[in-house]
């Protein structure tokens, strides 16, 4: 393989490297070099033995590398910190370390794989050929594109859908509406069709694609959406998408570049497509994916699609034809204002093609969405005798959605207005076949009605969708405007119940019905245990603060940062996700910890600690009432309990992470934190004991009177009821498990809509950082007792390098709150299942 084109597959190349041991030539005239996987030169792993580059850098400076590799100087490439492959010299007479044990020189077979233990020259090697009759053969048996689609028939038509392998530009000036192509592809793919969406947000943030969304699918208006006014409907519709909304998953990180996407898509199960809104034209210090790095940025977006065989569609906020050259993307969508306000112009231009089509579309920027201008009929056909061809049902119907296919209604489903669109389309033009494939859609709509507007209108097309699939007896006259009164059964916006697994939401796995307290006879009421022990304390605790309230005092200042989980992996250790094959056949990603041979033998013990959270509430320093500002402070009052802003202290005690955990990644412009009581508790501690250079400095607070003994109860009896149900497992222990998770996630309920006895997100952030603060503390124990820490992860893992079967002696072995499991791993194996 030339140089050119292993700069432009450098990410696949690697990719194939690091999963399948896959070795590759590649050649720059004279030097000839190797893009071997780490196990043919295990000192590349060695940091700082070699030089070593992230693949970004690598990339724009490839040509440099082959060199250097080829003079005897093998070049490490690095996915952030942790290497993935390396450049070696083939030459075997080149200054090649002896540490390599495999360095001869070998070549590729066509296409330029090598197998690990090297084959004849590339040189000598024919290339793979395929006949003409292989090429026929591969797209008669591919069968019909099934790639993404926009959910707007004629731009669908017009680019054959969204393939997978390419790179989709969509091109247009500010205020005419790329993003909202971009935006109608993620919609229909995961909300229609149901399969996973990666949508990077360089742009928006995830709150507004949200709302964009709601719009979208709702038709209401957008600019009171954002200022958070939703009608009842909306919030109905918002809490369907809460649930079938799980396949599309939003990067809204700060600083988002080409690489982060590369390197997330590949770890998503099932993506079906990939959207990056946006790129932006005009340079910005703040946005990766702006300016002159617009160009670097499509070509690895190009060489993800190719490698992922998934579609990649990117919105650019210009239509600069000079710009769109050097973006040079598979497929290019630019859109044109026109004349006339309520048509937008879509050319659908393909590289080495040019213009192959193009299609109009309806602006609706009110509603952050795009219609489908309406079809003309059939050329040849009058435009009031396609009527002729159709029968009174199919005619009410296309006449009762017209007030929704052509935007002077809203409030229908979007994916039944995509329907109906489709449907006049098809009836305009005369295309009896795409009128038949749309009969069971539509049968399935009607057996299973979505909610309909309650007008006149939504009760039209309500009583049409009715008549479409159960038409009318022989003789009978077609109803086309039932009286408001005569609303059909179908039209009761009833959900059917042929799924009741309601899959729980991604932020805190609550659904509607969990704030209920358990039935008599539960086998653990811990909702009610819960509601309990709040109510009998002597404090008087105020469990819900009140809805307008939760906007100003310290309630926005608190956060899901604030558990100072760790996260954390000794920087000598390099850390892997490697494929890994369940018992069920999934494919996932597991995680291996390469420990260098400095460390001397041992194995990993990985200590598993039991019921972190029920066992927190022992103890949790909170404030039940009330917070009140109490601003800067001299010192820690020890009477008082809440939060409190700091300046992160500096923390350099070797093989441990800073015990703030990932809060010392989020700090404010003055490199300052929010926290809770657990962990001021925990560096004052730190400080008295000399692991700290200076006691904590107090910026900020919002603090109540202190007490520790307000879970306490519930604690008790979760504790009690481990011990007896730990012993049976099966259902009862896993139902005993899911209550308790329950009862502490309603102490803050990520939805608004999710009704709860409680909304103290102090209380529930307290809680999970003294289980954090507790996890540290037993590692930091282990640690000065001279045993070796790998990893921290969680409230609850922890990973330490021991001889075989000696977990650290601070760890207590066994089933109760606050005892751990150990298990033992020898060095090279993944992270088995469950520990993660």
């Amino acid at each position: 393989m030339n140089a050119s084109d292993a700069r432009r597959d450098l990410y696949a190349l690697v990719k194939r490297a690091e999963d399948d041991g896959v070795t590759t030539l590649i050649h720059k005239r004279e030097d000839r070099v190797l893009l071997a996987p780490l196990d043919r030169f295990p000192a590349a792993r060695k940091a700082d033995a070699f030089p070593s580059w992230v693949l970004s850098a690598a990339q724009k400076e490839f040509g440099d590398l082959i060199s250097r590799a080829a003079q005897g100087q093998p070049q490490v490439l690095r996915r952030n910190n942790t290497p993935v492959a390396v450049l070696l010299p083939v030459d075997p007479h080149a200054s090649t370390p002896s540490s390599d044990p495999a360095a001869p020189s070998g070549a590729a077979p066509a296409g330029g794989a090598v197998n690990s233990q090297g084959q004849q020259d590339r040189e000598s090697a024919p290339r793979r050929l395929a006949t003409l009759g292989d090429a026929i053969g591969s797209v008669l048996t591919a069968g019909p594109a099934s790639g993404p689609t926009f959910g707007l028939p004629g731009l669908d038509a017009a680019t054959g859908g969204l393939q997978p392998g390419r790179l989709t530009l969509v091109a247009a000036a500010p205020n005419v509406g790329g993003s909202l192509l971009g935006l109608a592809a993620a919609r229909t793919t995961a909300l229609v069709d149901h399969r996973t969406v990666l949508y990077a947000a360089s742009g928006p943030n995830r709150d507004d694609v949200f709302r964009r969304i709601l719009s979208a699918e709702t038709g209401g208006d957008y600019p009171r959406l954002k200022q958070g006014r939703l009608t009842d409907y909306e919030q109905d519709v918002a809490r369907q998408l809460m649930q079938a909304g799980d396949v599309l998953l939003i990067d809204d990180g700060s600083n988002l570049t080409a690489e982060d996407i590369a390197e997330t898509a590949p770890h998503m199960e099932g993506l079906a497509l990939v959207v990056v809104d946006r790129l932006q034209a005009a340079h910005s210090a703040r946005l990766p994916l702006s300016g002159n790095r617009l160009s670097d940025a499509s070509q690895i977006l190009s060489t993800l699609a190719r490698t992922l065989h998934v579609p990649v569609l990117a919105v650019v906020d210009s239509d600069d034809p000079t710009l769109l050259g050097l973006l040079d993307a598979d497929v290019l969508l630019t859109l044109t204002a026109t004349t006339d306000p309520g048509r937008v112009q879509v050319t659908v231009a393909e590289r080495d093609f040019g213009v192959i089509g193009s299609a109009s579309l309806r602006p609706d920027l009110l509603h952050a969405r795009f219609g489908d201008a309406e079809a003309a009929p059939a050329a040849g056909i009058d435009p009031e005798e396609w009527r002729l061809h159709t029968t009174p049902e199919e005619q009410e119907l296309a006449d009762a959605a017209l007030p929704y296919t052509s935007g002077a209604r809203q409030g229908l489903p979007s994916a039944l207005t995509h329907l109906v669109a489709a449907l006049r389309t098809a009836l305009a033009a005369g295309e009896q076949a795409a009128i038949d494939e749309f009969a069971a859609a539509l049968a399935q709509a009607a057996a299973a009605p979505p909610q309909m507007p309650d007008t006149a209108e939504g009760r039209r097309l309500a009583a049409a969708l009715h008549a479409y699939n159960a038409p009318a007896p022989v003789g009978a006259a077609a109803q086309p405007s039932a009286p408001e009164s005569a609303r059909p059964a179908a039209a009761s916006g009833t959900v059917s119940d042929a799924d009741d697994e309601v899959r729980r939401d991604d932020d805190d796995g609550l659904v509607p019905g969990d704030e209920e307290e358990e039935p008599e006879g539960a086998v653990f009421p811990a909702l009610k245990i819960l509601k309990d022990a709040v109510k009998r304390s002597k404090m008087h605790p105020i469990p819900v603060i009140r809805t307008e309230e939760r906007e100003d005092g310290p309630w926005p200042l608190i956060s899901e940062d604030m558990d100072g989980e760790p996260g954390w992996v000794h920087p000598d250790v390099t850390s892997t996700r490697v494929a890994h094959v369940r018992d069920n056949g999934k494919r996932v990603r597991r995680d291996q910890l390469d420990v260098p041979a400095s460390f001397g033998d041992g194995v990993l013990c990985l200590i598993d600690r039991n019921g972190s959270y029920p066992s927190a509430c022992s103890a949790v320093p909170l404030a039940p009432n009330k917070l009140l500002h109490t601003g800067p402070l001299d010192a820690f009052d020890k009477t008082k309990a809440g939060i409190y802003q700091i300046s992160i202290p500096e923390w350099d005690y070797p093989g441990m992470p800073h015990p703030l955990g990932r809060l010392t990644d989020r700090p404010d412009d003055q490199g300052r934190v929010w926290v809770t009581t657990p962990h001021i508790k925990q560096l004052e501690r730190l400080y008295r004991e000399g692991h700290l250079a200076a006691s904590v400095t107090i910026h900020d607070s919002w603090t109540g009177k202190a007490n520790e003994s307000l879970f306490k109860p519930f604690y008790a009896a979760a504790r009690e009821a481990r011990t007896e149900l730990v012993q049976a497992g099966g259902e009862p222990y896993k139902n005993y498990k899911t209550r308790l998770s329950i009862a502490l996630r309603l102490l803050w309920p990520k939805r608004q809509e999710q009704r709860s006895p409680f909304w103290r997100p102090d209380w529930r952030m307290s809680m999970v950082a003294e289980a954090s603060v507790r996890h540290w503390t037993v590692a930091f124990k282990a640690v000065q007792e001279g045993h070796t820490l790998i990893a921290l992860r969680n409230v609850d893992a922890a990973i330490f390098w021991t001889p075989p079967g000696t977990p650290p002696a601070t760890y207590r072995i066994g089933t109760g709150f606050g005892e751990v499991k150990a298990k033992f791993i020898p060095r090279g194996e993944f992270i088995p299942e469950g520990d993660d």
